[in-house]
């Protein structure tokens, strides 16, 4: 079991209370636990935000409680789910020394509002930050298996995020949903239920185009979940009249707040929601160029893909880029400290210049003007908490390795390229004829998606001029 030392100094790096970031953790070693019993290996399938927290999106929302699909060919007992933990808690002490106590297991299978079976139950935990505290006030997590919620794609193994010193040496694994599964399922419950935690979770998903969800199987799955719980697909429509409209709102705070260091308006995430019901139904993505080049003589030589790890340095850099992911991905502006002053900005992506600086690439909030910041020079990083609508492609992510734009010197004096060389070929520049937005491409088309102007708002432009060849 890690120190208290770590869970403090974690706590700190991600600006939440030391008792979200010790469940995080026990949530870890839990899956872990599960993971390696045999039935529960096969039977439980991990699923809903904590799943989108530890498998998918490393900087999200921390969650508390564990959401399975239950696939087993024998009806679960209370008492086998009992004996299930009991075989896992003996697990976990053994590798980890976390104590996830017996006399805490508690299950209980009850007729849903449905007419069919679930499952509720719960383990508590003794961890580093409490470690003599009694049984009754042990933290606990919930623990929910769904009977009645066939799949309808085949389940995955997905990796664990586990930032922590003691995690086992060949990393965590758990039987989860796929991509287009749990963002299915997260419309679905958006649909039937409307509360805050889901709409957070329907934005983000949509908002990671760089995993290519499937669209097409995104909108069948959602459609069997629908007809499965006898409800139509969501409109935006059927949202703004739902009977838990207001409190979708009201409690979009309450229950969202201290999961999240920044919270997001409300606002900025239910202005997305059409984009989102469009995109399912068949629409394409907006439409949004890669940020351009905005050093003196420097071009774009290739993309990158480098690992989270490679960008860290020693002190308060490493917290700088957990800071501006969080930002980037939640889509909130940052207060820089950069050479001895401040400037609001909406960071978008990274680079490394032809002389070896990483750059972060950003918007100047006041100007709408593109700017790079050497991160050696970066002095402070603060989110802030007022939301920005991109005008061109966010590229630092949630999770996962970042895109790193190489760059090179031009060898034309005076003439600067913002053209990816990823692959041979020309590159035909059009323009929006509405906008005056540009648009590079590796064939020749005019039809244009939707897409957004310089000011953030949707242009009606539906076709592009065509320009120049590169």
């Amino acid at each position: 079991m890690i120190a208290i030392d770590e869970i403090r100094e974690f706590a700190a790096k991600v600006q939440l209370t030391n008792l979200v970031v010790e469940k995080d953790y026990a949530l870890g070693w839990l899956l872990w636990g599960i993971n390696q019993h045999s039935v529960a290996s096969a039977d439980w399938v991990f699923k809903g935000g904590t799943c989108l927290k530890k498998c998918y999106f490393e900087t999200y929302r921390f969650s508390e409680d564990l959401d399975f699909s239950y696939i087993g060919s024998s009806q679960p007992t209370v008492e086998s789910l009992i004996g299930i933990l009991t075989e896992v808690s003996d697990i976990i002490l053994e590798a980890s020394g976390i104590e996830f106590p017996k006399a805490s297991i508690q299950f209980e299978i009850f007729k849903n509002p449905r007419g069919s079976l679930s499952i509720q139950g719960g383990i508590k935990y003794r961890g580093p930050v409490r470690p003599q505290v009694g049984l009754g006030l042990m933290p606990r997590i919930k623990i929910d298996l769904t009977l009645d919620e066939p799949l309808v794609n085949p389940a995955i193994i997905r990796r664990v995020d586990h930032p922590y010193s003691d995690g086992p040496a060949d990393g965590i694994s758990i039987l989860s949903y796929d991509y287009e599964e749990v963002f299915a399922e997260k419309v679905r419950a958006l649909a039937q239920r409307l509360r805050p935690r889901d709409l957070y979770d329907v934005i983000h998903l949509f908002r990671r185009m760089d995993l290519n969800p499937n669209q097409s199987k995104v909108r069948a799955v959602l459609k069997s979940k629908c007809e499965l719980r006898g409800i139509e697909p969501p409109t935006f429509e059927s949202i703004e009249t739902h009977e838990n409209r207001r409190s979708l709102e009201s409690e979009w705070n309450s229950q969202l707040r201290h999961q999240i260091p920044i919270l997001p308006s409300f606002e900025s995430f239910l202005q997305e929601l059409p984009d989102v019901l469009n995109w399912i139904e068949g629409a394409e993505a907006s439409e949004l160029e890669v940020i351009g080049m905005t050093g003196e003589g420097e071009q774009e030589a290739q993309t990158a893909q480098e690992s989270i790890t490679s960008l860290f340095v020693p002190g308060p850099l490493a917290s700088y880029l957990d800071r501006i992911r969080f930002a980037a991905a939640s889509r909130l502006k940052v207060r820089l400290g950069y050479n001895g002053e401040y400037r609001i900005i909406e960071p978008y992506s990274l680079a490394r210049s032809s002389d070896g600086n990483l750059l972060l690439r950003a918007v100047r909030s006041d100007s709408q003007e593109t700017r790079s910041y050497r991160w050696d020079r970066i002095e402070s990083v603060e989110v802030t908490d007022a939301s920005f609508t991109p005008t061109y492609v966010v590229e630092i992510t949630s999770a996962g390795h970042l895109p790193i734009h190489q760059l090179s010197r031009n060898t034309s004096p005076g003439r600067t390229s913002n053209r990816t060389r990823s692959t041979y070929g020309p590159t035909y520049v059009y323009r929006c004829g509405v906008c005056e937005k540009k648009f590079r491409r590796k064939s020749m088309s005019s039809k244009l998606n939707a897409h957004k102007n310089k000011y953030g708002t949707n242009c009606s432009g539906r076709y592009a001029i065509f320009e120049r060849t590169e």
